[in-house]
């Protein structure tokens, strides 16, 4: 029997790396959306959830298929939680790691609470229309150094550290990250709703 298969609302390949070995329990292939035709879609709101469902129902409508997005990024206690949604594009466009980086360390100059976390949310839709998309999230919790330290990882992990292991995430090993990832356990907790209703 061929596998039923899901759209990403992503085109990052580490993503569909990641989410087809998580899923593959439950017979499912996870296609990104580009390959499907599907364009980027709008992400207008302030909440995570809110753009989440927004590009699930967007590529569940194109496509005709269940549809998987995630919505991630950075909060800042002491900047009332941005840079929030607009993480990657912090410091404007074109998206760049460095410039966001640098937008954030300014930011928090005269900031004494370094306090700060990684959220996710993730959203499963089995059609556009869907009345009960499965959601889930994830929280990994941290703090923002003075500067920035390590250089693996991507977006904002060179500043963000874990007093538990001592490092920074753009320290840390894959194995280390996936302990903490605030992806895998938003991920983790969609599994458990997926094996109670099913696809």
């Amino acid at each position: 029997m061929a596998k039923q298969r899901i759209v990403l609302a992503s085109n990052n390949a580490g993503k569909v790396k990641e989410f087809n070995h998580l899923l593959a329990d439950f017979d499912l292939e996870v296609i990104p959306q580009g390959e499907l035709g599907v364009s980027e879609c709008p992400e207008p709101f302030d909440t995570f959830v809110e753009n989440a469902l927004a590009k699930a129902r967007h590529a569940a409508r194109v496509t005709g298929l269940p549809a998987l997005a995630d919505d991630s990024g950075l909060c800042v206690h002491a900047l009332g939680g941005a840079p929030g949604v607009y993480s990657a594009r912090y410091a404007g466009e074109p998206k760049s790691d460095a410039r966001n980086n640098s937008k954030l360390l300014e930011q928090m100059a005269a900031h004494a609470d370094r306090r700060a976390w990684y959220y996710a949310a993730l959203v499963l839709v089995r059609s556009s229309h869907d009345p009960q998309p499965l959601i889930a999230d994830g929280i990994c919790i941290g703090e923002i150094l003075n500067s920035p330290l390590g250089d693996g990882g991507f977006g904002y992990d060179p500043l963000f550290w874990r007093a538990d292991f001592a490092k920074t995430v753009a320290q840390m090993t894959a194995n280390e990250k996936a302990l903490i990832s605030h992806r895998a356990k938003a991920l983790n907790k969609l599994i458990e709703q997926l094996k109670e209703t099913g696809l």
